[in-house]
């Protein structure tokens, strides 16, 4: 496998870490089919990753688009077909540095508590595992399933671990075991089980729920060694994520609202599922289809065409679509910090024709360029004083459209600013840095992503 990008130091800017800790300060709300899990931002004081100070803005900022960039080329393997899901092949990205989110639950009989970081793009669940062959330091007592009376092996029978479809393999006929393999040499592997994981039906009270999760006993090179993290928690259409072993519970559903990260002390956020999703206007919600690939679980779009500063670019209608080798195509990913627009896109470059767009707004502004830029972005312009004229993106599918606020299309710095757009590599991705001040609703029940303005920063557990 390709190992040019090392994504095991570069998971997701949404990754949520999923934490479980019976205090009543860290809950999970619920209504009969649905729950929240709060979540604690990276840069958030409350984080055990807090790093923001450490940084100036130019650092932060190189670092975030090395980040996104990392994302987007592991996703092409998966989608490419080149990354399958298969025991000996597992790819799960992990983000080492920047705007992580935590949420908390505890596992097992003895209510042991983890922190796991949580991918909506993979599916393998897993933690820490006692007794260990290898294993990476961790700040919270790592997991012995011995001293469960919950925690049983999944068998060998499990479709999980028998057929064509299998995710896992039967090892000596006994355990069902996987090893994920991901770039730059990290690793994990361990025997697939079961386990109760609770989490809070209310501020007080939590309930079991029996989930197939890894016991990882060998995991080398690992990103977040030294902190609270022991593992991922998965949430993409892969049979064995968290949304989709409980989509009789919340009818594959869950949700986010991203707040502005130019919060100065960001707050935690709630992911949230099924009915505990809030009830939003008919009027004020825009909708799509999701479309299915063939070689991955990812969250795909059919976009159209795309508007800058409300001029409509006119892109062929296929110029977007998933190609015959499994690239290409247009997917919606909190891990992607930026978005990125394919510069090798069926019938041409999307991405330079979409910031030549770009370049015209502001070139009618008369705004100079800058004569350096971060690394990856390449449109940035100094900001007279007071400028605020920033372009918005209205990305256009069949059924409605997703316009991004022109604050949020750009990484602005008080002297200059730059198009928050980098570029793609045989895949287009909406990133999260133009999903904030969203609600955002993936509804795999019905094959739909929900999206509306919403105020995030009041979206709190």
């Amino acid at each position: 496998m390709p190992s040019t990008f090392g994504f095991i130091n570069a998971k997701l800017l949404f990754c949520l870490l999923v934490i479980s800790i019976l205090y009543h300060s860290a809950f999970v709300t619920s209504k009969p089919t649905g729950f929240s899990l709060r979540a604690v931002i990276d840069d958030s004081p409350e984080s055990p990753l807090y790093l923001i100070e450490n940084l100036t803005i130019a650092e932060r900022l190189e670092r975030l688009i090395k980040i996104s960039y990392a994302r987007v080329n592991y996703l092409n393997l998966v989608s490419s077909g080149d990354a399958k899901l298969v025991p000996d092949n597992i790819r799960i990205p992990i983000l080492r540095d920047a705007l992580y989110y935590a949420v908390a639950f505890t596992i097992g009989s003895q209510g042991h508590p983890v922190k796991l970081l949580m991918d909506t793009g993979g599916g393998l669940i897993w933690t820490q595992c006692l007794p260990c062959t290898n294993c990476f330091p961790q700040k919270l007592p790592i997991y012995n399933p011995t001293a469960s009376t919950s925690y049983a092996t999944l068998p060998c029978s499990h479709p999980l671990c028998n057929g064509d479809r299998r995710l896992y393999n039967c090892e000596h006929g006994r355990y069902c075991v996987y090893n994920a393999q991901y770039g730059g040499g990290a690793s994990t592997s361990g025997i697939a089980s079961t386990e109760a994981f609770h989490f809070f039906v209310d501020q007080r009270s939590t309930h079991p729920f029996n989930v197939i999760f890894g016991c990882s006993y060998d995991s080398r090179d690992i990103a977040f060694m030294n902190t609270d993290i022991s593992g991922i928690f998965g949430l993409s259409f892969s049979p064995d994520s968290m949304a989709s072993q409980f989509s009789a519970l919340i009818q594959h559903r869950f949700s986010y609202c991203l707040a502005p990260f130019d919060d100065v002390t960001p707050r935690p956020l709630v992911l949230r599922f099924g009915e505990d999703i809030p009830q939003l206007p008919p009027q004020s919600v825009g909708s799509t289809q999701l479309i299915a690939s063939p070689t991955s679980y990812f969250f795909y779009l059919g976009l159209k065409d795309i508007s800058v500063a409300g001029h409509r670019i006119g892109f062929p209608p296929s110029i977007f679509q998933i190609k015959p080798n499994g690239l290409g195509g247009f997917f919606i990913d909190s891990g992607a910090l930026f978005t990125h627009i394919d510069a090798d896109a069926l019938g041409g470059n999307a991405y330079a024709e979409v910031l030549k767009v770009f370049a015209a707004y502001y070139g009618s502004k008369y705004l100079k360029q800058t004569g350096a830029s971060p690394e990856g972005f390449e449109l940035c312009y100094e900001r007279p004083p007071n400028f605020d004229e920033f372009a918005a993106l209205t990305f256009h599918f069949d059924e409605s459209v997703y316009t991004v606020n022109g604050q949020y299309m750009h990484v602005i710095a008080p002297n200059f600013f730059c198009v928050g757009i980098l570029k793609g590599s045989s895949v287009s991705v909406l990133g999260a840095w133009q999903q904030q001040n969203k609600r955002i609703i993936y509804d795999g029940g019905r094959g739909v992503l929900e999206f509306a303005d919403e105020n995030c920063m009041n979206d709190i557990a």
